[in-house]
Order: C-alpha cells, then structure tokens, then sequence
C-alpha cells in the first residue's frame, strides 16, 4: 500500500470514530506519537509508586496501611497494561525501560516533587489522582483502541484512588489545628504542580496538532485543566482547605474559575530532569530493576524449558 492509499484509508476510519487496532496499516508518525505517549504514561504510573511506596511503613493506622498497599498495586497493574499496551505498536518492554533509564523517555512531572509528610499522600491522592482522572476519562475515546480499553479499567481504580486522598484530607481538617496546618501545606505545595500536569498551553505544546486530527486527543490541555480546577474549587471549599492563588476568582460569564498564571520555567525545569527528586527516583528505579534481573532470567528459562518439552 502506497503512502497516499495508506493515509486515504487511516483517515477514513479516523473521521469515522473507528478504533485503529494493532494489525491495521497506520502512518509511521502516528505509530511513535503513541508509543512516546502511551510509555510515558506507563512510566509515570510505575514512577509514582515510589514516592508513595516510602509511607506504607508510616501510615497512621492499619486501615490506611491497607489502602495505600492496595493503591500502590494498582500503580503498578496500570503501568503493566500501559506497556503492554505499547508494546502492540512495535516496541519491545526493554527498549521502553531503557529509554527511561537513559532520560530519553519523560514521565510526569508531579513525580520528582518530595512527599514530606501524610498529608502529602492525601494530596497526591486527591490533587494528583483526581487530575489523571480528568485526562483519562477522555483517554476513553482515544482511537487507538488498546490505549483506550486500558483506560476504562484504569479510570475505575483512579476514582478509588482519589476519594482515598480526599478522605485523608477530609479527616485531618476535622482534627487538630496542627492536622489542619498540614493539610494546608501540602495543599499549598501540590496545587500548581498539579495544573502543570496537564501540560503547556496547546499553542506552546507542537504535537497537540497532530494528536487532534487523529483523534489520540479530544481534548485540548486547557480545557482539562479548566474542568480539574473547576470540580476541585468546589471540593476543597467543602472540607475548608484554601486554593493558593490570589487570582482565583469565579468568572460569571464564562461559569467557570479565573486562575494565575502557571510558573512554566519551573515546568520545564522539572520535565527537563531539574526538579528536587529526579535523579533521585531515577537512580531508585534502575537499583531495583538491577536487583529484580534474577526474576527476569528466572521467568525467561521458565518459558524456554516449557517451549522445549511442547
């Protein structure tokens, strides 16, 4: 199939809502736009397991120990549905790893903040989760379909997750004023790295073109961030947490909140490997991926002998 044929035939399907499976024809750009985007997503989700994975031992109750257990294994599930999501495209789980490893591969900012206290792993629940929500919902409709039907599970266990944060929250603004004091601080740290999640303005951001004319996208980084800020207002005024932004202000006409301006330098400068926990979480995921190598041996020797006796 000629280039011409092949982009005639995509398109069709495209403007037609159909999912692009894996065995179909699909234009070389549109194939590594995903594999860049959906093995930065896994590489997030595994990511994110370590900052939360350092307060299983400090939980405050067994209750909680439970649920962050059980949240930080549905991190690690997402990351392995996403790769193998990826992997459908063409890319091997070791190139993506190492990709990662090198810093070829970029994963979400929010990940190299620090988390100083419990109150942070409310916030990152609530903050953090909450805005992944807001993008994978429309990930839903994405075109490409195994990225797609990924999220439908992802997104369910994404909503345990932030009602799990919320509730965090929720509990230590009812309790004492120290508890309210750290709440507030973590609310104060995690507020605008949050937004920056969501990624530049679409004007500043060059592949937002293409993922809209194939439908990878549906909505633009603005419009998600809008729709987070607005929900999450509403949520943090019901349980007495502030917003810090000055220029946080309901917009009659528009029905929606006004908002300062997002610090894109230190965007940039944590997406760039920058920030106060890049290297560190790095260094922490090639350590242990060194130290699981006997796992990974083990399970490869395990496949070959059963292929032989077959």
């Amino acid at each position: 199939m000629d280039s011409t044929t092949l982009n005639t035939s995509f398109m069709e399907k495209i403007d037609a809502d159909l999912n692009i499976e894996p065995k179909d024809s699909m234009p070389e750009k549109y194939r590594t736009h995903l594999i860049r985007q959906i093995s930065q997503h896994a590489h997030s989700e595994v990511i994110g397991m370590q900052p939360e994975g350092n307060w299983i031992t400090r939980a405050p109750s067994l209750r909680a120990k439970q649920i962050l257990l059980a949240k930080i294994q549905d991190e690690g599930g997402h990351g392995l549905y996403l790769y193998s999501a990826a992997e459908t495209l063409g890319i091997s789980r070791e190139e993506m790893v190492e990709q990662l490893q090198s810093g070829k591969a970029k994963y979400s900012n929010i990940f190299n903040y620090p988390v100083l206290t419990w109150a942070d792993i409310g916030a990152i629940g609530w903050l953090v989760d909450g805005a992944a929500i807001v993008n994978q919902v429309s990930l839903q409709r994405t075109s490409y379909g195994p990225y797609a039907r990924a999220m439908f599970r992802i997104c369910k266990e994404e909503s345990f997750h932030q009602r799990q944060g919320y509730e965090i929250m929720a509990n230590m603004m009812s309790g004492t004023p120290d508890q309210r004091q750290m709440a507030q601080d973590a609310m104060n740290r995690w507020w605008w790295p949050s937004l920056m999640m969501f990624g530049p303005h679409d004007s500043d951001s060059p592949r937002s073109g293409d993922a809209f004319t194939w439908k990878i996208k549906r909505k633009s980084n603005d419009e998600l961030r809008q729709k987070f800020i607005d929900k999450t207002v509403q949520q943090a005024e019901v349980i007495g947490l502030s917003i810090p932004d000055a220029d946080l202000a309901w917009n009659e006409e528009r029905q929606c909140y006004d908002h300062g301006e997002i610090n894109w330098e230190e965007f940039k400068r944590v997406i760039n490997g920058n920030g106060p926990c890049n290297k560190q979480r790095i260094d922490h995921h090639i350590n242990y991926h060194n130290e699981g190598a006997w796992v990974r041996e083990a399970a490869e020797a395990y496949k070959n002998q059963l292929q032989e006796f077959k």
